[in-house]
């Protein structure tokens, strides 16, 4: 692995060698690390979305592994006045050791690995968001014990970047996923089709919460989505992950959130408050996840 562009073109015996390091390495956080894989490497956090897990996980994993991180916003950067990706990718290769890049199009990511000689790491694209589904399997496997044959319920907007990642993340970890959301509001076919079996569409909440071991939702008003709210607000209001959802799925069911949550409208607020420790678990797992990432793409540069 050269790079970490999309869950798709992960193998599942990449998946767990990740997982399998972010559980050591959350292990033995309190341990000094005898090798620090980042030892003198600096790294670019190019973000043109704002964030706040992504960016503190990811400046403090760089820092944890020996490294030392620079974040750089659109306003600091000419790439969003004109200068083209592949060019920025050209210079920062010259300067940086890696680059972990946050932004709209999952071109643009593509882009910069295909133009540049440094590793890099898709922190989230409007098509993918990778760290994010490797965090939520590794705090799944953490609670659940494995992955394999556990069904995960996806409610709410099936059209968005978790979603999509969910469904190359599921299907390659041989788990059962369901997502349930109103038609238009369902992930496109071809993907459905690309990801491979074991994933079911449906509109009917109760019937996809049936004996769940994962209830999972995530924001309903994307960023770039703002100019849309009242309508999504209106139509997704039915896939609420509350009260009446858990009770159809498994005894002692994990309810996920990939945060931030707006409490009282994807997710009840008795449900969230309930269910804490496990969202607030997941969004710690983002540090642990990601530093395995960036271990496996020092090691990999290094040969």
């Amino acid at each position: 692995m050269k790079h970490l562009l999309t869950v798709e073109q992960l193998s599942a015996a990449e998946i767990d060698g990740i997982l399998d390091l972010a559980s050591c390495l959350k292990a033995n956080r309190a341990k000094e690390l005898k090798d620090l894989p980042l030892k003198n490497q600096h790294w670019a956090l190019v973000f043109t979305k704002a964030s706040t897990r992504t960016r503190v996980s990811f400046e403090v994993g760089i820092r944890e592994l020996g490294g030392s991180p620079l974040y750089l916003s659109s306003n600091d950067l000419q790439m969003g006045r004109g200068e083209t990706v592949a060019d920025t990718a050209r210079v920062l290769s010259r300067y940086v050791h890696g680059v972990v890049i946050r932004t709209y199009a999952q071109r643009d990511v593509e882009q910069f690995a295909e133009a540049g000689t440094i590793p890099v790491i898709n922190a989230l694209t409007d098509e993918e968001h990778p760290c994010q589904i490797l965090a939520d399997l590794l705090t799944i496997r953490q609670k659940l014990g494995s992955l394999k044959g556990k069904k995960v319920v996806f409610l709410g907007d099936g059209a968005c970047n978790v979603c999509n990642s969910w469904l190359f993340g599921g299907t390659k970890m041989d788990m059962e996923l369901w997502i349930t959301a109103p038609k238009q509001f369902q992930p496109a076919a071809a993907l459905v089709r690309r990801a491979g079996g074991g994933i079911h569409l449906t509109d009917d909440v109760r019937e996809a919460a049936k004996n769940a071991d994962v209830l999972y939702t995530d924001v309903w008003v994307s960023m770039g989505k703002e100019t849309e709210a009242a309508k999504r607000l209106k139509i997704l209001a039915p896939y609420q992950l509350n009260a009446a959802v858990l009770r159809s799925a498994r005894p002692n069911a994990l309810v996920m959130h990939c945060l931030p949550a707006y409490v009282g409208k994807e997710i009840a607020a008795d449900v969230f408050e309930a269910h804490q420790q496990t969202i607030f678990d997941q969004a710690e797992n983002r540090l642990h996840a990601q530093k395995a990432i960036l271990t496996v793409l020092a090691r990999a540069w290094r040969k």
